[in-house]
């Protein structure tokens, strides 16, 4: 078994979220200079175990001006390796390509800092932000703070890390397939997928044909993320869009929610006992809270929808791996690509004639999904279809084949809403037999953020999710 890896302590962040560690600087009761250094130090010692870190850019957080009026301002945090900071390489989780220095901040960097968080570095992911552990030659393995045995999850895997083990309290993230809500599920983390467009995208995303890529944060607490959006909009609101404004806490409103049955053994979407049993937990909480909740079929062939979604990731890497002097303006080095990154592109590589029509089929099968929410105020699943998997599950020696098999049973819901663009969201509401969090997935129609954001309040007050914090002794705790 391997070990827990807490780092909150009796320093100035204690146990604070962002949310107080914003409200003690503005207070004058800690400053932004004791905050930066007490985050330094826990990312420090516990990223020797986790390794999370592939950029620290201490030196700059250390002389942190911010924006003195972001809500968040001199909150500590990470940036995922995807997304360009100005002075830094974004390297994408490969060493296929040689990443040069950003001359500037991405448009979601500038708003993600606009809050006035302070960035301490930038994060780990897989090649590419494709398979959902970050696991690979060039990096290392991202471990679980909860247990360093198993998986963070991915593509946010670092960012998860950092959050979870008390590092930092919010970090960057994003998701093109659940890169955001899975790795909240398996570290215990809140993670909203926002509506598409509601934030900026990733720079150059307008150009594909079907924008999968969400950006968003992981956090530890409801408020947080609450918080974040709310003073996200202040830089940037969608006119498209409902504003948010900040949410502040549930609403009274009595929703009517459906949960999907059990998919057969065998089947894409097949949940294990553990994964299952939250789910009619969750299913009997909401009830017992005064909503009403239903059960129903999955009405698309999630066999077929993962297979047409496979066949545009495969697009991704093609573009990536073969016209990367485009897509990345430097070139990759095919020879030393992954098997799951150059499995995927030769998927696409030998139907190319086929892009349309898969960008059509997973249009129209969402359409017919995005119908139950007609009829519902919400839709619930599992975010993952069976329980965290340990170091090795998704490893890169492993054929592509084997791999893509392993990741199509895993992430079996959460890919849906990114070809939607509708919202959703993991929270921590339960636990497997080892002790590991399970995340629970809700779904909201297009543009209502707010409707998941207030529930989600109400269940983290009626049933407050464990945190490495109070985490119980029947694990190892590491002296980081």
């Amino acid at each position: 078994m391997g070990n827990v890896i807490s780092t909150f302590t009796n320093d100035v962040l204690g146990n604070k979220d962002a949310t107080a560690i914003a409200q003690a600087i503005a207070n004058k009761e800690i400053s932004v200079q004791e905050v930066t250094e007490a985050a330094i130090a826990r990312a420090e010692k516990a990223n020797p175990a986790l390794n999370a870190i592939v950029l620290r850019m201490y030196d700059d957080a250390r002389k942190f001006g911010g924006v003195a009026k972001g809500g968040l301002y001199g909150v500590p945090t990470f940036i995922k390796d995807s997304d360009n900071v100005a002075g830094y390489p974004t390297q994408l989780g490969t060493g296929a390509f040689k990443a040069k220095t950003a001359k500037r901040n991405s448009k979601f960097v500038g708003q993600f800092l606009s809050t006035g968080l302070n960035a301490l570095g930038k994060t780990t992911m897989p090649e590419f932000g494709l398979i959902c552990s970050t696991e690979n030659e060039r990096w290392g393995i991202t471990r679980n703070p909860w247990d360093t045995d198993y998986t963070t999850g991915g593509s946010s895997s670092g960012s998860a890390a950092m959050v979870a083990s008390g590092a930092v309290p919010i970090a960057l993230a994003n998701d093109g397939a659940g890169s955001i809500r899975i790795p909240a599920a398996i570290c215990g983390l809140v993670g909203l997928k926002p509506t598409r467009n509601r934030l900026y995208g990733m720079d150059g995303a307008e150009l594909m044909p079907l924008q999968l890529i969400h950006q968003g944060v992981l956090t530890r607490s409801v408020r947080d993320t609450a918080l974040f959006y709310a003073e996200a909009e202040k830089h940037h609101a969608n006119a498209k869009l409902p504003k948010l404004g900040y949410i502040d806490g549930p609403n009274k409103q009595r929703l009517r929610i459906a949960f999907y049955n059990n998919m057969a053994p065998g089947k894409v979407g097949h949940q294990d006992a553990d994964t299952y049993r939250v789910q009619l937990e969750t299913a009997k909480l909401l009830e017992s809270l005064g909503h009403t909740v239903e059960q129903i079929t999955l009405p698309i062939d999630a066999d077929v929808m993962a297979n047409y979604f496979l066949h545009y990731y495969g697009f991704l890497s093609y573009m990536l791996s073969y016209w990367s002097r485009f897509t990345l303006k430097s070139n990759v080095d095919r020879t030393v690509l992954e098997p799951f990154t150059t499995g995927l592109a030769d998927r696409f590589r030998t139907s190319k004639a086929k892009l349309f029509e898969s960008i059509g089929i997973m249009r129209k099968m969402g359409a017919a999904a995005e119908k139950d929410l007609e009829k519902y105020d919400l839709i619930m699943t599992p975010t993952l279809a069976h329980k965290t998997p340990k170091i090795g599950h998704f490893s890169p020696l492993l054929t592509s084949e084997e791999v893509t098999k392993r990741a199509v049973h895993f992430a079996s819901y959460t890919g849906l809403n990114n070809v939607t663009g509708s919202p959703a969201i993991s929270l921590p509401l339960g636990t497997d037999a080892d002790g590991m969090p399970l995340g629970v997935h809700f779904i909201a129609p297009y543009g209502n953020d707010k409707r998941l954001i207030e529930l989600a309040y109400e269940l983290e007050q009626t049933r407050p999710w464990a945190t490495l914090y109070n985490a119980t002794n029947t694990k190892q705790v590491a002296a980081v």
